[in-house]
């Protein structure tokens, strides 16, 4: 490996570093309004459910996405068992179990 090589991907390495690092530095020492933390608490459930659209979609050039009938059928008894037992832990485990068995049968 050359020393560009090795330079860019510590160079890469401190940069995203630094950014997942910086603004928690400079907003420790701030007072954050309540309506700004409201907003941000939606963050993550808007993320979660980007992913998990998207992976509910199969993208075809030019046409509208079709449906991954593999991903859906194992997200209802993932997205059941979360509401169920409310454990991340059963939907994880409903999911790959779910997923593991309908490849089993040939469906995935």
């Amino acid at each position: 490996m050359s020393s560009y090589i090795l330079i860019t991907i510590l160079l890469c390495g401190l940069v995203t570093w630094l950014s997942r690092i910086v603004p928690f530095a400079i907003i420790k020492n701030l007072t954050v309004p309540h309506w700004l933390i409201n907003f941000l608490s939606f963050v993550p459930v808007a993320i979660m459910t980007a992913i998990f659209v998207e992976s509910l979609l199969v993208y075809h050039a030019g046409h509208w996405p079709g449906f991954n009938l593999p991903n859906i059928y194992a997200s209802i008894s993932a997205v059941l068992a979360g509401v169920l037992t409310k454990s991340l832990l059963a939907v994880v485990i409903t999911g790959i179990v779910a997923m593991a068995a309908l490849r089993f049968v040939g469906w995935g």
